[in-house]
């Protein structure tokens, strides 16, 4: 991770899955007991033990669209959102120069937590659910795909405001040096987010669909693409 000495994890991946899967509070409740096992057999604490706030509150908020809570979802993401813009060490615009292009100007550095909002609010969110709850073979994939971008960017926001907050206002670093990082991650977070949604939903996929056919999960044979066994059918006469 850009700015702390740690790397990325399966756990940051799967997040969004957790939401999908066991919903939002069971889904929340997972990732929290998850992160305090992984530090417990030695995974390094980075946020004064409130490391599992990012990746609880992305399988919160994706649990709370699956479950057609998107009202709460929405003022718990603008929250967040509000939260990060309104911190003095947040670098809310950050100076863009392409020399190629003659371009020398400011950009809204979470325009892509933005996207995630309007997504967020919009009809799409809805139907993503839909798309996973009946998991059709065609519409599975775009609905994981959507709902762990949401999940992507509410992780990464969560992220942000916890770095700003443990390493700014408690260990006490210069909000000159955040704003110097703001600017390097600018260029690097929409290709992190983009291969993070990417990977939740190539191993999402398999899941689902696994989980659907085992019965884990609701949804009707015809729903989850598979017919059922002949043998199983019953025959009434009259």
């Amino acid at each position: 991770m850009v700015g702390v000495s740690a790397t990325f994890s399966l756990a940051d991946v799967i997040a969004p899955l957790y939401g999908i899967i066991l919903g939002p509070f069971a889904g929340t409740i997972s990732v929290i007991l998850g992160t305090f096992l992984a530090i417990a057999f030695g995974r390094p604490m980075i946020f004064l033990g409130l490391d599992f706030l990012p990746s609880a509150m992305d399988a919160l908020i994706v649990g709370l669209v699956m479950r057609k809570k998107r009202l709460a979802a929405t003022v718990l993401y603008l929250i967040f959102f509000i939260m990060f813009l309104a911190n003095p060490y947040t670098a809310i615009f950050v100076p863009v120069s392409v020399s190629f292009l003659n371009l020398n100007s400011f950009f809204f550095y979470p325009w892509l937590h933005l996207i995630a909002l309007l997504v967020l609010i919009s009809p799409l969110s809805k139907k993503a659910a839909e798309w996973v709850n009946e998991a059709s073979v065609i519409n599975l994939a775009p609905g994981i795909l959507i709902l762990s971008f949401i999940g992507a960017l509410t992780q990464h926001l969560v992220g942000a405001l916890l770095y700003e907050m443990v390493l700014g206002m408690f260990v006490g670093k210069a909000p000159e040096i955040f704003r110097l990082v703001w600017n390097a991650i600018f260029w690097l977070y929409p290709f992190e987010r983009t291969f993070l949604v990417v990977l939740s939903t190539v191993i999402g996929v398999p899941v689902v669909k696994a989980l659907k056919s085992s019965g884990f999960l609701t949804g009707s044979p015809s729903q989850t693409g598979l017919e059922p066994h002949p043998g199983k059918q019953k025959h009434h006469t009259r």
